[in-house]
């Protein structure tokens, strides 16, 4: 059975994948591993990788994309993965901005999770149909909430709510998370 490792720049981050895996691939184990911050992922990611002891372990390293672009974040992530020996079983992911966009690709998850009432007839505004490309995910969301978001308790909240299904997710950087997981587990 494939075990997946989930390297992770934030708690938050694995707050979130704890309300999504479970229901996404409810047969694979999954460890946890989040840092303080990119510059810690980045300087202690690849060792963990390399010596990791399960020859069936699969790799998730997601971090947020911040103000930096994509594609160079990425394909430094991926120079950084060819050291590890491991390439083949690791799958890298950008959150476009923050993971906060993924709440604010599906409204209605916010709206339970958090119990604020009204949220995801929000989901119809040209601004929320494409939330990978809003410059403050975190900050919208906060007014959103009138302050009641928090990154952690917030996605644990979200997340069990958060649609699996790829329409129903307004982020297609969380459409794409979602099937690199499901084609990393499914594949190794």
């Amino acid at each position: 059975m494939t075990s997946l490792v989930c390297l992770l720049e934030e708690p938050s981050a694995a707050a979130m994948l704890k309300g999504v895996l479970p229901r996404l691939l409810p047969e694979i184990t999954t460890t946890f591993i989040t840092f303080e911050g990119k510059q810690d992922m980045e300087k202690r990611f690849v060792r963990r990788i390399k010596f990791w002891q399960d020859p069936k372990a699969v790799f998730l390293v997601m971090r947020d994309q911040d103000s930096g672009d994509c594609k160079t974040i990425k394909k430094r992530l991926m120079k950084m993965v060819q050291e590890t020996g491991k390439a083949d079983r690791v799958l890298i992911r950008i959150a476009c901005r923050e993971l906060e966009s993924f709440y604010l690709g599906d409204l209605a998850a916010v709206e339970a999770g958090l119990e604020i009432p009204d949220l995801k007839k929000l989901q119809k505004k040209a601004k929320y149909r494409d939330p990978d490309h809003l410059e403050n995910p975190s900050k919208i969301l906060d007014s959103l909430t009138d302050g009641y978001y928090q990154k952690v308790s917030g996605s644990e909240a979200i997340a069990p709510f958060l649609n699996l299904e790829p329409e129903m997710n307004c982020s297609a950087s969380f459409q794409v998370l979602l099937r690199g997981i499901r084609h990393l587990c499914e594949s190794n």
